[in-house]
């Protein structure tokens, strides 16, 4: 599953929990070289510690600001003279029924699902365009496929990241860049936390007790993605723990 990752330089915004988290492990154990985004910089800096990273690989990241998104990117490349992977990871999930009105949620989640994505594109594209190489991989999700009722926006923003990455397949092309959009179903994460509706959030959370996979199976479907030649583009993955019926 490692092969093929030795030595990549991968930045992996959303990387101080849950599904970044996991893949920062995974990807570290394979040899690669992170660099790791995130607004918890003191959990960055355990994780990058623990994981022998070295010194500059946990980068303060609000993927919010695009000058601290291109400061994340425009670090790896000063550290490690090149790109190879971003993992535009960054993600927040606050369901609500829509005629709760809850605009700030609305707001935070096309800040960070879908603004947050743009901002990693944009930061690494000039790089990989010059460079001619490099692997954009994007994560959308199951909602990005089907809405269910309190979903709408968060599935409106995860369908957006798939269309999005759809677009940017065809349109580096002529720079030889990879791209992968990987749409999880219930995984082990702090998504739920995110939700601001306490009846909303009770009831997610007993879903994913009762479904939700480890955060490693995310992190497998990255290392699989990565792990490929350089002639075999992997454009999207869409997984979900077997006994989850949406």
């Amino acid at each position: 599953m490692t092969e093929g990752i030795k030595d990549k330089v991968i930045v992996i915004t959303g990387a101080s929990s849950g599904l970044g988290e996991a893949a920062a492990r995974l990807l570290a154990g394979g040899g690669a070289k992170l660099i790791l985004g995130a607004r918890r910089l003191d959990r960055l800096q355990a994780l990058a510690g623990e994981l022998s990273l070295g010194e500059g690989a946990a980068v303060e990241t609000d993927v919010t600001k695009v000058e601290q998104v291109r400061h994340l990117v425009d670090h790896a490349v000063r550290t490690h003279g090149r790109i190879d992977v971003i993992l535009n990871n960054a993600g927040l999930m606050p369901h609500s029924p829509l005629e709760r009105g809850k605009v700030e949620d609305w707001d935070r989640m096309i800040d960070v699902n879908i603004k947050g994505v743009l901002y990693g594109i944009a930061a690494v594209l000039p790089h990989m365009t010059a460079q001619k190489s490099g692997h954009i991989i994007n994560v959308s999700s199951v909602a990005g496929h089907k809405v269910r009722a309190g979903s709408a926006v968060y599935a409106a923003t995860k369908a957006a990241v798939r269309m999005l990455s759809e677009g940017l397949r065809q349109d580096v092309k002529p720079y030889n860049i990879r791209t992968t959009v990987i749409s999880p179903g219930a995984v082990e994460s702090e998504l739920p936390h995110s939700i601001t509706e306490a009846d909303v959030a009770k009831g997610i959370q007993d879903f994913y007790e009762a479904t939700a996979i480890p955060a490693d199976s995310f992190a497998r479907a990255v290392a699989f993605a990565i792990s490929q030649s350089d002639e075999v583009d992997i454009n999207e993955i869409l997984f979900r723990p077997t006994r989850q019926e949406f």
